[in-house]
């Protein structure tokens, strides 16, 4: 529930059963908000251009150790940047198994100081 007492909005938008704007629960809201950010590249969005983390841009380089801090290091930064007044990031990691990019990130929400953690997985 928000301060003001509704549930989030489902990112990305959608509609429920009833043709209205769906809610979700707060600890789906924020695993939404973190995909959104993974998933976004810079220059995608007209009204903020810097918004994403650019990880698909990186997704087909020539795996290395090199390219999986690169990684961690720009999913860390673009979180704290854009989630950074709802999450704290204590973790990122970076795994590419054959053709599967899977990004797990470990966070601490900063209204209930719930740790969890959530695993993106993306087909190269």
């Amino acid at each position: 529930m928000s301060e003001f007492g509704l549930a989030p909005i489902a990112a990305p938008l959608q509609f429920d059963g009833r043709g209205r704007t769906a809610a979700t629960p707060a600890d789906q809201h924020l695993r939404d908000l973190i995909e959104e950010v993974l998933l976004t590249a810079p220059g995608e969005r007209v009204m903020r251009p810097t918004f994403g983390s650019g990880l698909l841009q990186l997704a087909f380089a020539p795996n290395s150790d090199q390219l999986a801090a690169t990684l961690q290091m720009l999913v860390a930064g673009s979180l704290q940047q854009w989630l950074g007044d709802l999450i704290e990031v204590s973790d990122v990691t970076i795994a590419s198994d054959d053709a599967t990019l899977s990004v797990r990130v470990s966070y601490t929400v900063r209204s209930t100081g719930e740790s969890t953690s959530a695993t993106f997985a993306q087909l190269a």
